[in-house]
C-alpha cells in the first residue's frame, strides 16, 4: 500500500456543487484526512453553511467577492480564506478557486437555509 494518494484535478469530470462545478480530488483516501476540490464558481452560486466541516479556499483566477455570513470579501488570485463550521458563504464572481475541506468533503455536511 502506498503512503500517499495522487489527484490530477484536470482529469477528473466535473459535477455540480452549490458553488458552481467541482472537480474533486483525493476522494478514495481511506483516512478522510482532507480532499481538494478545483471549482468553476457560477454566478448563481446557493449560501450554505457546513456543521462539522472547514474550508480553504485559494483563489486562482478571477476577481469578485466572498460572502461570509452577510460580509462582503472581495479576493482576487492567491488570496486565502479559512471557512469555519457555521459560516454561511458563496462565491461571487467569474472565480477559479481551490477548496481544501477538512476533514474530507461530505455531502451529509453541506446544509442551506
Amino acid at each position: 500500500m502506498k503512503n500517499y494518494t495522487l489527484a490530477q484535478l484536470d482529469e477528473i469530470p466535473p459535477i455540480p456543487c452549490p458553488c458552481g462545478q467541482s472537480r474533486r480530488g483525493l476522494t478514495e483516501d481511506t483516512d478522510r484526512v482532507a480532499t481538494i476540490h478545483l471549482v468553476d464558481i457560477l454566478k448563481e452560486a446557493r449560501t450554505h453553511y457546513h456543521k462539522a466541516m472547514h474550508e480553504i479556499y485559494l483563489v486562482l483566477e478571477g476577481e469578485g467577492y466572498l460572502e461570509l455570513d452577510g460580509e462582503r470579501v472581495p479576493v482576487r488570485p492567491l488570496t486565502s480564506v479559512l471557512i469555519k463550521p457555521g459560516c454561511r458563504h458563496r462565491a461571487v464572481g467569474d472565480l477559479k478557486i481551490i477548496n481544501i475541506p477538512i476533514p474530507a468533503f461530505d455531502p451529509e455536511d453541506e446544509w442551506f437555509d
